[in-house]
């Protein structure tokens, strides 16, 4: 669950942004195209590595926006919200834990994952490098406190031709490194609302712990 907590940690910032004219000239088209999809879909891998520990793990990812309302799976976590309510499902400890949904909280919210620079974090522009024979603007993103959070870079990587995100790296205190890679972008999609409320009948066995 240590994933989960830094993915919390750095979705719920307040907003702020800062850095070179150019970098946030490139954060802001990112930033205006995203909210002109009404609905999306991602698929994308994120690795887990730490040469101290050991670990080097990678499990994919799938999500689905629409709205307020968004479902997405990574690994053994399912998360589906209406806007209303949201529900996390841990298919290893067969529970569904429901709540009130709340914007700051959805700590897997796919729009989340791909707005993360809007919330905050001071910005610089690096190095234009390739990703797939594709060339990328590459922008560091730090934390604006700090103290407060668990990482210390967000690295991202945008399609200089297409204006999408291609990559993020997150880069934590105790030096774990975890990057998402997106495999797959497509907007606006027709997604049905079922798509966004959880059914019961498709866990059996499961228990729901209401917050």
């Amino acid at each position: 669950m240590k994933i989960l907590s830094i993915l919390i940690a750095f979705l719920t910032l307040s907003s702020f942004s800062f850095g070179q004219t150019s970098s946030q000239t490139i954060l802001d088209k990112l930033s205006k195209k995203m909210k002109s999809h009404n609905s999306f879909y991602v698929e994308f891998s994120a690795n887990t590595k730490n040469t101290d520990t050991g670990t080097n793990s990678t499990e994919t990812g799938k999500g689905w926006v629409k709205g307020n309302k968004f479902y997405a799976s990574m690994g053994e976590i399912a998360v589906v919200s209406n806007g209303m309510k949201t529900w996390t499902i841990v298919k290893e400890e067969k529970s569904v834990y429901e709540s009130d949904s709340d914007e700051d909280e959805d700590m897997m919210n796919p729009r989340k994952l791909m707005t993360i620079w809007e919330a905050g974090f001071k910005n610089k522009l690096g190095k234009e490098t390739t990703i797939n024979n594709e060339k990328v603007d590459v922008i560091y993103l730090y934390p604006k406190n700090p103290s407060d959070v668990e990482y210390h870079t967000i690295i991202l990587y945008i399609s200089k031709t297409k204006g999408e995100l291609k990559k993020v790296i997150i880069k934590t205190k105790d030096a774990t490194s975890m990057t998402y890679n997106l495999k797959k972008y497509t907007p606006n999609p027709t997604i049905s609302d079922s798509k966004f409320v959880f059914d019961k009948k498709k866990y059996p066995g499961y228990t729901v712990i209401k917050d």
